[in-house]
């Protein structure tokens, strides 16, 4: 019975082909939640690659002229080595900047590295939105911390603001009213 269905699966006909593609689409949805959590969030150039390999793959299964079998074996053994390299990233701290790259500082108390930015090819107007975005200021110079992450985005950390303290004498210094600006 199985075989039969697999031969039918094989066919070019609308039904069948309609069939495979469903199929292929359970397959791949099952892949993707064995895979990982992180698998589509996020994305580190480590799982983008998969994720396109993984479309490609079974972009191919759904054609009739692909062999459904080894198709979809290559796509399970690519989500299994992604897993598998992936659980060692988590849990060898020499392995993940081999895999995934690492953390690069753009800037550090307010003064920018350029040679960093030029290194990771993020230009000034790449900073300055991850610096409004986050931070909601409008210099580096407001900033303890930004970083370009392994997944390419910029995260910020504002410099801590000393708040102005204004001291008003009201009445011959009957009282004193203290005011702080933030």
């Amino acid at each position: 019975m199985l075989q039969h269905a697999i031969i039918w699966l094989q066919g070019d006909d609308i039904l069948a082909t309609t069939a495979r593609t469903l199929f292929v689409y359970g397959f791949a949805l099952l892949l993707v939640r064995l895979g990982s959590k992180r698998f589509l969030s996020q994305a580190s150039a480590f799982d983008f690659i998969v994720a396109i390999m993984l479309g490609s793959i079974l972009s191919r299964a759904v054609r009739p002229s692909a062999d459904l079998g080894p198709t979809l074996l290559s796509a399970a053994l690519l989500v299994t080595v992604h897993w598998v390299l992936a659980a060692l990233t988590a849990r060898l701290d020499w392995f993940g900047p081999l895999v995934k790259g690492r953390p690069t500082l753009l800037v550090r108390d307010g003064q920018t590295d350029r040679e960093a930015m030029r290194q990771s090819g993020v230009s000034q107007q790449d900073l300055e939105q991850a610096i409004r975005l986050q931070a909601r200021r409008t210099d580096a110079s407001q900033i303890q911390q930004a970083t370009l992450e392994r997944n390419g985005s910029i995260s910020v950390i504002p410099a801590e603001r000393t708040p102005a303290v204004l001291d008003i004498q009201v009445e011959n210094g009957v009282q004193t009213v203290r005011i702080t600006l933030e």
